[in-house]
């Protein structure tokens, strides 16, 4: 057996959660890297995206790269929520940020049930107060002016986040590499972010372009593909989400750490309330699905 085989058996044996894991580590650093590189949020999203789309395209080749009405709906709103995400982390706090971003769930229990057709339960009507009463906490306190506009920016970005989810649950989307949208979302980016990053780029300084190397082929790039063989491995999707709150949670903390961005109480306090009620409100779903089999 020669060096490749032995390297591919190891990499089998590696249980697929761990992937997850890793993919949800690499995510959370977006946040301080965001923070440390001193271009402005298009700058910063131009060579980020173009990075971005070069490496995933690369990793997920085989797939093709094919495009249909659906995935070029959703190529838009990845672009959205990436742009909304960086411009939000630029204004307000880490935490604020990316615990905004992740109330993507409650825009999906109101949502679902409305385009795919299925039933709102009262527990979720329970997670969306819960959620709801999370995000307001983030606007209480002393808020600076560009607080207020960095943490509406996030909700927006949670918003388009929920959104591309639900395109993503359509037949459609499945026909073509799953990767499409994050491709072409990139490519859009580019565009957008273009005219903004054209002046500065002749210019950058070697810190603020390894940073953008970063942040497009290692913490998008390698984080998606780790993701992506994760779940071709058969991880399921509750694991997947459950382990993916990892990022929400160490993002603040690397940036805190880092650089001494430390947010406020009442967000720390929301985030917390946020995240728990997610997470609960998958374990329910698992114990409800697992007792239907069971009675089945």
């Amino acid at each position: 057996m020669d060096g490749q085989s032995k390297a591919g058996d190891a990499r089998s044996h590696v249980p697929p959660l761990l992937f997850v894991l890793a993919a949800a580590l690499l995510w959370s650093t977006g946040g301080l890297f965001i923070k440390w590189v001193t271009l402005s949020g298009l700058e910063l999203s131009f060579g980020r995206s173009l990075l971005a789309a070069i490496a995933v395209a690369i990793f997920t080749r085989r797939e093709g790269f094919g495009l249909n009405r659906v995935t070029a709906l959703a190529s838009v709103l990845y672009a959205a929520l990436l742009l909304l995400f960086v411009l939000a982390t630029k204004e307000t706090t880490a935490a604020n940020a990316i615990f905004l971003q992740y109330t993507a769930p409650v825009y999906l229990l109101i949502f679902e049930p409305l385009f795919y057709k299925e039933k709102f339960r009262s527990r979720d009507l329970v997670v969306v107060i819960f959620c709801v009463l999370g995000m307001s906490f983030f606007f209480v306190g002393k808020l600076r002016p560009q607080d207020v506009t960095g943490n509406l920016l996030a909700l927006g970005s949670g918003f388009c986040f929920a959104c591309y989810f639900l395109l993503l649950r359509h037949t459609k989307a499945r026909a073509v590499n799953r990767a499409s949208s994050v491709i072409y979302g990139n490519l859009l980016l580019v565009i957008i972010a273009a005219p903004a990053a054209w002046k500065v780029l002749p210019h950058i300084s070697k810190f603020d372009a390894a940073g953008i190397v970063y942040l497009g082929v290692v913490q998008i790039g390698v984080a998606y593909t780790l993701f992506t063989l994760a779940m071709a491995r058969g991880v399921r999707s509750l694991d997947a989400g459950i382990v993916g709150y990892v990022e929400p949670v160490l993002n603040p903390i690397w940036v805190y750490l880092a650089i001494g961005e430390q947010p406020t109480s009442w967000a720390i306090l929301g985030g917390a309330i946020i995240v728990a009620a997610v997470v609960c409100h998958m374990l329910l779903e698992a114990r409800s699905g697992k007792r239907t089999v069971d009675l089945g």
